[in-house]
């Protein structure tokens, strides 16, 4: 496992962007509805049709690797090729962005490859904690990021997955955004649950933790740090 490397980014730059906001609720971009309790009932029962024999693993790459919402047994660090980790599930008015701000968060999209964690669920309480894992992960449908079956690779051997995979048809997906651009919005945007910067930090840190070295990520957590100094006039502890 790799050393940990200093960030630039740190929680005194995210404090710079704390704000109190108030849940607005449900902010539905055109086309989608918000999910009731039959879609959840349908999904988490596809999800138990379709799950290889034996225990059952979900593959996390954001925000799932440093706050898991469900029970697990065991956690491994597992690479999945053919996918990578970007910012490209557009747009959040709610949880890490506003109308004025908004926030653009992490999907698993379509080439490269992506190092991240596989939980192992409890086999006694899966049916719960599926329901808890959709209605984390799905408030709107249809579903821009639906979850789908992936085969990953970790030191104990392959591991067959469910994980959640932008789909490139849906309108919220996000493409084409340079580096500048992305830190741009990540160094500003906020919502009732925190900002974008706090969301980066907390997915770079725990990489780093992990050993797990995302280049990409690196980069945009140096540039938002650059932003928000610059932004609130103050100097990074050396």
């Amino acid at each position: 496992m790799a050393p940990s490397r200093q960030m630039r980014l740190t929680a005194e730059h995210v404090a710079r962007l704390h704000r109190e906001i108030p849940d607005p609720g449900p902010q539905l971009l055109d086309g989608f509805r918000p999910a009731t309790e039959a879609d959840y009932e349908a999904i988490v029962a596809e999800m138990l049709a379709t799950a290889p024999a034996g225990a059952f693993w979900i593959f996390g790459y954001g925000s799932l690797i440093w706050k898991p919402e469900t029970e697990y047994v065991e956690r491994r660090v597992a690479l999945a090729r053919g996918w990578h980790r970007r910012f490209c599930l557009g747009w959040d008015h709610r949880y890490r962005g506003n109308p004025e701000q908004p926030g653009l968060m992490l999907a698993l999209d379509r080439g490269g490859q992506c190092k991240g964690v596989a939980f192992q669920l409890p086999g006694e309480t899966l049916e719960p904690n599926l329901h808890k894992l959709v209605r984390r992960e799905m408030s709107m449908v249809p579903s821009a990021f639906p979850p789908r079956w992936i085969d990953v690779i970790t030191a104990a051997g392959p591991v067959r997955t469910l994980t959640f995979a932008m789909n490139r048809k849906s309108g919220r997906y996000v493409a084409g955004l340079s580096h500048e651009a992305l830190a741009d919005m990540l160094a500003s945007a906020c919502g009732f649950r925190g900002s974008m910067a706090e969301y980066l930090l907390s997915t770079v840190a725990m990489l780093e933790e992990l050993g797990i070295r995302d280049r990409n990520l690196w980069t945009l957590q140096e540039l938002v740090a650059e932003r928000i100094e610059r932004a609130y006039s103050f100097s990074r502890a050396v």
